[in-house]
């Protein structure tokens, strides 16, 4: 088989395209393959697909292809123009490759799928033999076009959660399919305004269908929720783990500030059982059941702090409103008696959010599925060794966490 039908079939190249020459060249370990075409064609606008003669060509352009044994691949062609009445002069489409890459659509998806494996633009750079430039280029095309692609489906219930972009404070707000366990939305900041595009973004159809929003007690976010759902204060839940993240942290401040007391004393019956009171009382290893037992038999006041923490954990087991009522009454009056300012602090704010804390009752989800989400982006952007440019992060987080169609053609 001559080498010109060789690659034609190894490229699956259809009439009106042939391969007219082929060079090697041993020393750049490179190998050139120019197209032509028959003449007489007629081709089809990129716009309305209306059949038109050839105008004339575009200057001679080169696309990288999938390596040659060891040898890099280049196609080159000079890519016919037709002119349209309506949309004027077009360059056609060609089938190897999507307008504007200088990668044909199988390298692309090489591309893609060593970015994917790789988790790291400079590993895949590594691979394909490609500039870094080259390999963000595909990364980006690839998630315009999967966004261009993705359907307009009504999603039941989303979590909503920051992720620390830079330090000092630099955050992104990503928004997720708690039931698909994808990304939906990121943008800049945790303000307002960084929420409320999203909620603006939806249909009439998709705003009805969304029935809860889970998210962590930021004022922004309940704003922006309030604002663009209607009936939108009903429709938020407060993440039950960012809940008892704040009573756990209270528990240990509580016994942070009663060590002190008691090594001013002379006593150190607190010393090295920071974690101890962490746990919650089914997780607790037990090696350490006795002498924790100990503890707790004692008058600490972080013992009645632990109480109470494990105590609030009950109030997820509800499944009727009133009854989670009557409970969190108890819990709450509990809370305010125990002398305890750490613990009542956070009390007070659960009270004044209790509305969204009680709600799970009816929609029982949580930011778990964002959290395992932010595992993931934690992990993209530590093997990155970080971002400087927001908007890359954000291409980051939707090539890897989007569940987006990602491959050209």
């Amino acid at each position: 088989m001559q080498d010109t039908k060789l690659f034609e079939t190894i490229l699956g190249l259809e009439r009106p395209w042939r391969i007219a020459r082929v060079a090697l060249d041993a020393t750049e370990e490179r190998v050139d393959l120019w197209l032509e075409h028959a003449s007489e064609v007629r081709w089809p606008c990129p716009a309305c697909a209306t059949a038109l003669p050839c105008r004339d060509h575009s200057e001679e352009r080169v696309w990288r292809h999938l390596d040659t044994c060891q040898f890099q691949t280049f196609l080159h062609a000079r890519v016919p123009r037709v002119e349209c009445p309506q949309h004027g002069v077009r360059q056609v489409r060609v089938a190897w490759a999507e307008d504007r890459s200088r990668f044909t659509a199988l390298m692309e998806r090489l591309i893609i799928d060593l970015i994917q494996q790789c988790s790291t633009v400079t590993g895949a750079c590594r691979i394909a033999r490609i500039s870094w430039d080259e390999a963000w280029g595909v990364m980006r095309r690839a998630v315009a076009r999967g966004q261009a692609r993705k359907p307009r489906r009504k999603v039941r219930y989303v979590g909503v959660d920051e992720k620390s972009f830079r330090k000092a404070h630099h955050y992104h707000t990503v928004v997720c399919d708690l039931e698909r366990s994808t990304v939906e939305y990121v943008a800049p900041d945790r303000k307002v305004e960084s929420l409320a595009p999203y909620f603006a973004g939806l249909t009439t159809a998709q705003r009805a269908h969304l029935a809860a929003v889970a998210m962590d007690m930021w004022d922004p976010y309940i704003r922006a929720t309030r604002e663009g759902l209607a009936n939108g204060a009903e429709r938020i839940v407060f993440d039950r783990f960012h809940v008892m993240r704040d009573i756990t942290t209270a528990v240990d401040l509580v016994r942070k500030q009663e060590h002190r007391a008691l090594q001013r004393d002379g006593e150190s019956v607190l010393t090295k059982t920071k974690y101890l009171w962490l746990y919650a009382e089914e997780n607790l290893p037990e090696k350490h059941r006795a002498a924790f037992d100990a503890l707790r038999k004692l008058d600490l006041k972080v013992g009645r702090a632990w109480a109470i923490k494990e105590s609030l954990r009950k109030l997820w087991d509800y499944r009727r409103l009133a009854a989670a009522q009557r409970y969190f009454a108890r819990w709450y009056g509990w809370a305010r008696r125990s002398r305890l300012d750490p613990i009542r602090r956070v009390a007070a704010t659960i009270q004044r959010h209790q509305d969204g804390v009680l709600r799970y009752c009816q929609h029982p989800i949580t930011n778990g599925v964002a959290e395992g989400l932010n595992s993931k982006i934690m992990s993209i952007k530590r093997k990155a060794c970080g971002f400087r440019n927001p908007d890359h992060f954000a291409t980051a987080i939707y090539f890897h966490c989007g569940g987006l169609d990602l491959y050209p053609l």
